[in-house]
């Protein structure tokens, strides 16, 4: 087997483990969304989240990529206003 042959095996096995962590996300991503739409929440909220996952996903940060502490706020907020908005009472009433 010469070095090419080699090179050519390497990319298609990455390639290959490349669309299948996409498809796996893909799948998750939807699924998110499914329970998302079931368990009620307003609108606002579920954008906000879907802002932060396309915000991770973007290339452009307010902070240089190795440092990921701005990608992992914006998450965290997403998720807090996803939490509050869980916990409000949806039809006026307290239990």
């Amino acid at each position: 087997m010469d070095s090419t042959t080699t090179v050519l095996l390497v990319a298609a096995l990455v390639a290959a483990a490349l669309l299948a962590a996409a498809v796996g996300l893909l799948v998750r991503l939807v699924r998110t969304r499914r329970t998302l739409r079931r368990a009620g929440l307003p609108t606002g909220p579920r954008w906000v989240f879907w802002g932060a996952v396309v915000y991770l996903v973007l290339p452009t940060d307010l902070l240089p990529d190795p440092v990921y502490l701005d990608d992992v706020g914006v998450l965290l907020l997403a998720l807090r206003s996803l939490r509050a908005a869980r916990t409000l009472p949806t039809d006026g009433t307290e239990s």
